[in-house]
């Protein structure tokens, strides 16, 4: 339109060449490409007189003749569509874009009566409020950032409208709505089923805390019952409903138990674990129980139960919450209609107890056997602690003698092994003992503060009695460890225990040579002082011990290590820390424990770590190399005796 103005008055003027493609603006300011000496003056005052005038000539006119010049043009033709241009400009380049604008989306949907007809022949109004919607989260939207698919073009383009992917700027939520029993239904083709727009609204979207949302706590049952009628109904008429009516903040709605955008279907058999979380939320909270006079006893009790224990274990048929109280319409015990009420237990507990009798379902569910004063609760309490009582002492008298018993033979056999070598002096028996009980603690200490909640944890009382034993037994460790340093450098026996520990290739030749032997049959490698099991184990506590120390003082002494180093120092610290003793712990009982006590050879155990002495018979069959050198040591041929 602008651009036929100026073809207009050119035409008119018949002063200039036609124009060239160029800015329009330029024109209107100092002349564009094509329009030399033309501008807006020169339109207004088209006449020769004022169009041939030119700075260089030194022609001017009176300021009141150049006003009513001016005046009197903006009444010509050209002048108008001139300044219809202009202002019909800002809506050309935003058409030019490809996007409606929402004042053309208005001219069609703010006509109340606005209507289409869907596929089935029902109609659906097409009528938007401006205001309604300018007072919505999305207030600040234009259309086109939803309807992304509708051009300038629309309507005359004959095309409809997509449906708006609310993904673009949700996608955290539509990512977990996928993954609902709505969004996976929607993904099988099923386009009845609730999407965002059901739950949320269309244009009037406003924030949850406000009464005017579609899913505050006041509407939400109301949303979800244009689909589930029938359990919106009972959800209305049950306790969490009625609190709901009376303004309770904390009553729980449809999504405190199905979830928000990730919705759950809970009456499946596979769901009953879930169906039991979903109400524990709320009845496990000493808040909410001590707001609406409820006993703090309910999901302990339960998950204590036959029931609670399986479904806990994984049962899809063991009874759940709502198994006994119901889905949607919960009602207290004392309601005739409740399904716990006493006219209906046998009804109730029928369902999976066929036959179920009224002394049946007369027993308590959600009960504390400790603090019951019910007859039938204080007999089961002392039948418990007689138990306990008979089962210590069984487990003591039977222990003893068998202990007893199992001692006696062991050191008969040891006898029997005759003639004993020393293999450990009292020196490397004190070492391996503060090596091995440093270990021990660490290893029960360590997984304690791991997993809080085991048995043995509870047994060493609480976290800070934990921590520090376990950093005690750490520091021992360490100066176990530099202990052994200065024995191995000062010390002759030391030294020696280093060099006969020291790999060296014939190691290598004797892993060989026992493969072959644990898998064909062939002769077992012949082993010195120590073969190679005995030295992957030695080496194997040097390095632990090092890695060990070195994260344990990093996790311990995190902020000094910060000062100096990056934060995620310390979490991998933790990392090999943890690992690093399930591979200790592991390698202990699998590699240590076979070769000192679950050998056939060595059965019940290695003495060497409490006497340092093993049988000679013992000693010259697996360490037979030693034996040799030692027998030519004493032989009076050797090199150094005396004939």
């Amino acid at each position: 339109m602008f651009e036929s103005a100026i073809d207009a008055h050119c035409m008119q003027n018949d002063a200039h060449p036609p124009r060239t493609p160029g800015n329009p603006w330029q024109f209107l300011l100092v002349g564009g490409r094509g329009w030399p000496k033309l501008g807006w003056w020169n339109l207004l005052a088209p006449h020769a007189a004022i169009g041939e005038m030119s700075a260089d000539e030194g022609v001017s006119l009176p300021t009141a003749g150049r006003f009513q010049v001016i005046l009197s043009n903006f009444m010509k033709p050209q002048a108008i569509l001139l300044l219809s241009a202009i202002v019909l400009l800002p809506c050309t380049a935003r058409a030019a874009n490809g996007k409606i604008t929402n004042d053309k989306c208005l001219e069609c949907h703010s006509d109340k009566d606005l209507t289409k007809e869907l596929p089935d022949g029902k109609k659906v109004s097409m009528f938007t409020d401006e205001a309604k919607q300018k007072a919505s989260v999305h207030g600040k939207n234009q259309c086109a950032d939803c309807h992304k698919d509708l051009t300038a073009d629309h309507p005359d383009d004959e095309k409809a409208a997509k449906p708006v992917d609310c993904a673009s700027c949700h996608e955290k939520q539509s990512k977990s709505f996928g993954a609902s029993v709505h969004g996976i239904a929607l993904h099988k083709g099923n386009d009845t089923v609730a999407n965002c727009k059901d739950c949320h609204g269309t244009h009037e979207v406003f924030p949850r805390i406000s009464p005017r949302s579609t899913i505050h706590i006041t509407n939400l049952v109301r949303t979800c019952g244009q689909c589930h009628g029938q359990e919106a109904d009972d959800v209305t008429a049950s306790v969490h409903g009625q609190a709901i009516l009376k303004g309770k903040g904390e009553a729980a709605t449809c999504i405190d138990c199905h979830a928000e955008h990730q919705i759950v279907g809970l009456r499946n058999p596979a769901a009953s674990f879930q169906t039991a979380e979903a109400c524990s939320k709320c009845h496990a909270s000493e808040r909410i129980n001590s707001r609406f006079g409820m006993p703090n006893d309910r999901v302990k009790t339960f998950f204590e139960s036959y029931h609670g224990l399986a479904a806990t274990g994984g049962s899809t048929t063991a009874a759940n919450c709502a198994s006994c109280h119901g889905y949607h319409k919960i009602l207290r015990s004392s309601d005739p209609d409740s399904m716990i009420h006493p006219t209906h237990l046998m009804e109730t507990c029928g369902k999976c107890h066929p036959g179920a009798s009224a002394s049946f379902v007369g027993g308590k569910i959600h009960v504390d056997e400790d603090h019951s004063g019910e007859t039938g609760m204080v007999v089961n309490r002392w039948v418990k602690k007689i138990y306990i009582i008979l089962i210590v002492l069984t487990v003591v008298l039977l222990g003893l003698h068998n202990g007893v018993a199992w001692w006696r033979k062991v050191v008969a056999r040891r006898r029997a092994n005759g003639e004993m070598v020393m293999r450990m002096d009292r020196g490397q028996r004190m070492q391996h003992f503060v090596l091995m009980s440093g270990f021990v603690v660490l290893a029960v200490t360590g997984f304690a503060l791991k997993f809080p909640n085991t048995w043995f944890a509870h047994l060493m009382g609480s976290e800070e009695i934990r921590r520090w034993i376990h950093r005690v037994a750490g520091l021992v460790l360490i100066a176990g460890g530099i202990y052994h340093i200065c024995y191995v450098i000062f010390t002759a026996t030391g030294r020696k225990l280093v060099g006969d520990l020291w790999p060296r290739w014939r190691d290598a030749r004797d892993v060989v040579t026992n493969v072959n032997h644990l898998v064909f049959g062939k002769p077992k490698a012949r082993f010195g002082r120590f073969g190679y099991p005995e030295k992957i184990e030695y080496w194997a506590v040097v390095w632990g011990t090092v890695v060990m120390g070195v994260t344990g003082v990093a996790i311990w002494c995190k902020i000094d290590v910060t000062r100096w180093l990056p934060r995620w120092i310390v979490e991998v610290a933790i990392t090999i820390h943890y690992y690093e003793a399930i591979l200790a712990c592991l390698a202990i009982i699998i590699w240590h424990f076979y070769h000192v006590m679950f050998d056939p050879d060595v059965y019940p155990m290695n003495w060497a770590w409490l006497d340092g002495k093993v049988s000679k018979k013992w000693h010259d069959e697996e360490h037979p190399l030693e034996a040799e050198t030692e027998a030519e040591r004493e032989s009076p041929d050797s090199p150094g005796k005396e004939s």
